[in-house]
């Protein structure tokens, strides 16, 4: 339950200018999290969130740029202990994975936030992701084979 609140606070923070605990428990328990304040300040601290002045001029919570760091790694290590091959159909992206791992891996993908990449369908031990162009299909498979270590 804790991860799913950890999750969902990264993407309440990453798409919302949330400037306040209350707002930010405000907007989890309209997404079905029973919280309190105080396990908002909990959650704040043990993600290391800080606030930043936004273009208007006021504050909003983000993740520290070496968490962000931290963060991308491990989900570079997902990619790397769930990856078997990969393929493009022109602008399809086609990846096998160890067996059971496909939706992790999918995940990691997505965190990863690859421009070109619209979005993923996992199975088991297979990945489809639409990117934009078949070009951007290579430029993707080359960024994945970097982070491989290929």
């Amino acid at each position: 339950m804790k991860k799913n609140r950890h999750e969902k606070i990264f993407e309440l923070i990453e798409n919302y200018d949330i400037d306040t605990q209350e707002k930010l428990a405000e907007m989890l328990r309209a997404e079905g999290y029973d919280v309190t304040q105080a396990t908002v300040s909990r959650d704040i601290r043990q993600l290391k969130l800080t606030k930043v002045a936004t273009a208007e001029g006021s504050q909003k919570y983000v993740v520290s740029a070496q968490d962000v760091d931290v963060l991308k790694e491990k989900y570079i290590n997902v990619l790397r202990a769930g990856f078997v091959s990969m393929d493009n159909a022109q602008n399809i992206l086609v990846m096998k994975t160890v067996s059971g791992m496909a939706m992790a891996v999918a995940a990691a993908i997505d965190a990863l936030k690859f421009k070109e990449v619209l979005g993923c369908i996992a199975g088991d031990d297979t990945i489809m992701a639409a990117v934009r162009t078949t070009e951007d299909t290579i430029v993707v498979m080359d960024r994945i084979r970097e982070m491989l270590g290929e």
